[in-house]
């Protein structure tokens, strides 16, 4: 199962416990409605945050509780056991999980591009890709992540044995900065990056989709295959698309309603760079979908030995009319 690695910075950063429904519906007027999001909330979370502070999950009658998970990998698997209606995801995940039978199915976008990247220290020795055949590159989770770096390597003469893999767990950036490793795949642009800048070890980053990775999207909603005509989730994303227009026609108001009544643990300098960096890939369009380009990624995954099969791409992600 796939993992967010850059996510781990959440653990200090976030409560466990933290209580994420802030709007009240009007007495018996709504309908309840659980949304599982993938780790602690941070910045990637934004639309979903202004959606409820601004009312408009209300307005569309639904009462919406947004949790955290106790493990990462469970909002899918409990969304397909109908312990959930909408989980957060991630698009390779999901692609993962519908081969080996999970019903599940997409019903949006949160994020639109790819956050996952190739990091190396600015002033460090590897200045592009080939340079760093013979040197060690650090992962936090296998699979995924290899066959990107793997392909990463493809584009430029090398291949994995090229490189010695070392497994950091979640300490992409302190192993990167330490000098333990030369290069850490994993890493998200919008975080790992803008922390280790905080930490005056600024790095650069070989971003997947121009280096022989098709896009992606990195995060995405996905529900039930049994509730794609579920009135309830077209309403859930109505909502959530007023959430990501109010956020990009007001940044700086939306920041502080994603951060009400949680400062302590949002307001720091690390989740504001996040927050501008995240800003410009919001999906504006949730419910669309690029039909071709989830086939590409799929024929990908396929080729990388990630999946064992292609399923046609109605099987798992749908346009909700």
């Amino acid at each position: 199962m796939l993992l967010p690695p850059s996510l781990r910075l959440f653990r200090t950063a976030c409560l466990a416990g933290a209580i994420f429904a802030t709007a009240a519906p009007a007495a018996g007027a709504a309908d309840k409605f659980t949304v599982l999001l993938d780790w602690f909330v941070n910045p990637d979370h934004g639309p979903l945050f202004v959606a409820q502070e601004r009312g408009y999950f209300r307005e569309a009658g639904l009462d919406v509780e947004l949790i955290a998970p106790s493990d990462p990998n469970d909002p899918p698997r409990l969304v397909a056991a109908r312990r959930g209606d909408v989980a957060i995801s991630y698009q390779p995940q999901l692609h993962i999980q519908t081969s080996k039978g999970l019903p599940l199915v997409r019903i949006g976008t949160l994020v639109a591009t790819p956050l996952n990247s190739l990091v190396v220290l600015r002033d460090g020795p590897v200045k592009r890709i080939a340079d760093l055949k013979g040197r060690k590159v650090g992962y936090s989770v296998g699979g995924f992540e290899t066959a990107l770096l793997k392909a990463m390597l493809g584009k430029h003469g090398l291949t994995i044995e090229d490189i010695t893999l070392v497994n950091v767990n979640f300490d992409l950036s302190s192993s990167l900065m330490a000098g333990k490793v030369s290069a850490v795949i994993g890493a998200y642009r919008n975080f790992e990056l803008n922390q280790m800048d905080i930490e005056k070890r600024p790095g650069t980053a070989f971003f997947v989709e121009e280096e022989g990775v098709p896009p992606y999207d990195e995060l995405i909603y996905v529900t039930h295959k049994d509730r794609i005509s579920d009135p309830k989730i077209r309403r859930f994303i109505n909502a959530v698309e007023r959430g990501v227009q109010y956020l990009v026609n007001y940044p700086g108001r939306s920041w502080k309603l994603f951060i009400r009544g949680r400062e302590k643990e949002l307001d720091s300098e690390l989740f504001r760079r996040a927050w501008r960096d995240t800003l410009p890939r919001f999906a504006l369009r949730p419910a669309a979908l690029d039909t071709a380009r989830y086939a590409n990624f799929a024929a990908f995954l396929k080729a990388q030995g990630i999946i064992g099969k292609i399923l046609p791409v109605a099987d798992y992600a749908t346009e909700l009319k």
